[in-house]
């Protein structure tokens, strides 16, 4: 299933042909080149989403600059695709998992660029994103417990209360809602609407919000 990767800028607002106010996402997703075709067991191609620094030539008079630089292997791996620098973010997308059954696998060239034209108002698309980090919460805010009273001289507010009978199990069950890291997980939501597409600016305009800080790495995949 083909998509694209992409930044999330934020969010904004546009108008249809009725009027409606429409909330939308915007992502930006520069072209992005074909860096990998895998075929054999399954089918899938790997892209490339912005470019690292690299390191001056070896022999240069000047010293190369302070900062992380592409290693050789990156480096390797771009010229194999013919692109000047490493992509910046490498992502993989699986080709035969289509839905439908005698679907068209479609085929890609290394070095090829793919960009939002791949997309069109109305289409209907798969974003994932990273969640924002919260850090380390409690059960009312990683859970949405109710907590306890107020009033009447109860003192914990924001506690779990009881997590387990003494008697029997004796013991915690496994799965237990407990304080802990909440955020920075992986996050898929489906059935997003494209609402506008500027291929001009490289922007896709989706309704609603999608997962993840302003500038944080975002894929849009088609969905059948």
């Amino acid at each position: 299933m083909i998509g694209i990767i992409g930044k999330k800028v934020g969010m904004t607002q546009i108008f249809n042909e009725q009027g409606q106010q429409i909330p939308c996402t915007v992502v930006e997703a520069t072209p992005n080149a074909v860096t990998k075709v895998t075929t054999g067991a399954f089918q899938s191609v790997e892209l490339g989403y912005g470019a690292q620094r690299v390191r001056r030539e070896s022999g240069a008079n000047e010293r190369t600059p302070r900062g992380r630089r592409a290693n050789r292997a990156e480096v390797g791996h771009a010229k194999r695709a013919g692109l000047d620098a490493p992509p910046l973010v490498l992502r993989s997308f699986r080709l035969d998992d289509a839905p439908g059954k005698g679907a068209e696998i479609p085929t890609f060239e290394l070095g090829q660029r793919l960009t939002v034209e791949l997309f069109k108002a109305g289409d209907t698309v798969k974003v994932t994103g990273t969640t924002k980090g919260r850090g380390f919460q409690g059960v009312v805010k990683r859970h949405g417990f109710g907590g306890g009273p107020n009033t009447h001289g109860n003192t914990k507010h924001r506690r779990p209360g009881s997590i387990g009978p003494g008697t029997d199990p004796s013991r915690v069950i496994k799965g237990k809602k407990m304080p802990g890291h909440y955020g920075a997980e992986r996050h898929t939501q489906t059935h997003l609407r494209v609402e506008k597409v500027d291929a001009d600016r490289n922007l896709i305009y989706i309704r609603g919000s999608v997962a993840g800080p302003k500038n944080g790495i975002v894929l849009v995949r088609k969905q059948g």
